[in-house]
């Protein structure tokens, strides 16, 4: 996938779950390419450790310590990047929790967190964030959603109610704003290699999932996605990637 970095060179991107995964590759992958890149996550350590690596790099980067489900922290966020860049020209809403578990037996707490994280906080962050774009007359707001948010399966189904969520607030956004110069992408991931299953509440959903699924094929890493988002947000102002689906080779569904 060619990338053009003269797109993106100078431009400021927030990336959210950025301590490890998706969110980190991605966040360093956007600072290889030139934008300052503003990394969102509760974990404090991992992201000034990330912050440094970057700046080590040559890259600009910014550590601001967020809960997605506070809002003030999500109005904080949005104030630090544009006090230290001045502007916010992308926005990665990748935060995300996977509490995996048959509704006979899930816990309604896990429930509410899904959502307020997967769905509520993205939901959130984005109304924070696109008045700046608007204002700019540009902007990319990319949403890491799943494969879950394009079909529902078994013991999934908290999982599936917050990521089909995040497809249908996205069209619904994209639709809005389509004169504005403000672009929207969904990034569906197939499996990929992450501390997401690790977290699994259910222990025979988490063991399934581990054999079933992981074993039986190579699955994606968090760079492979990083570049997907790359390639998304580095297209001409005119060309707009409203829905990228990643799955690894050898995965059927």
């Amino acid at each position: 996938m060619a990338i053009d970095t003269d797109q993106i060179d100078g431009s400021t991107a927030v990336v959210t779950g950025a301590s490890s995964g998706i969110g980190e590759a991605t966040a360093s992958a956007l600072a290889d390419e030139g934008a300052n890149v503003v990394l969102a996550a509760r974990r404090e350590d991992e992201l000034e450790s990330l912050a440094d690596a970057i700046e080590a790099d040559g890259g600009r980067a910014l550590a601001v310590p967020t809960d997605v489900t506070n809002e003030d922290d999500l109005d904080a966020l949005v104030d630090a990047a544009l006090e230290t860049f001045g502007t916010i020209d992308i926005l990665v809403n990748n935060a995300g929790v996977m509490l995996l578990e048959p509704v006979e037996r899930a816990d309604r707490e896990n429930f509410r967190q899904m959502v307020e994280v997967n769905l509520l906080g993205l939901m959130n962050l984005t109304h924070a964030v696109l008045p700046v774009m608007q204002d700019q007359g540009s902007g990319h707001i990319v949403n890491v959603s799943s494969t879950a948010g394009r079909q529902a399966n078994a013991n999934s189904s908290g999982y599936n109610a917050t990521k089909f969520g995040v497809n249908g607030f996205t069209e619904a956004l994209r639709q809005e704003v389509t004169g504005e110069g403000v672009r929207t992408t969904i990034i569906e991931p197939g499996a990929v290699e992450t501390e997401l299953p690790e977290h699994i509440p259910d222990e025979e959903v988490k063991e399934q999932m581990e054999e079933g699924l992981f074993d039986s094929m190579t699955p994606l890493q968090s760079e492979d996605i990083a570049r997907a988002v790359a390639y998304a947000v580095t297209q001409p102002q005119h060309v707009s990637i409203n829905e990228m689906l990643v799955r690894p080779t050898d995965q059927q569904r």
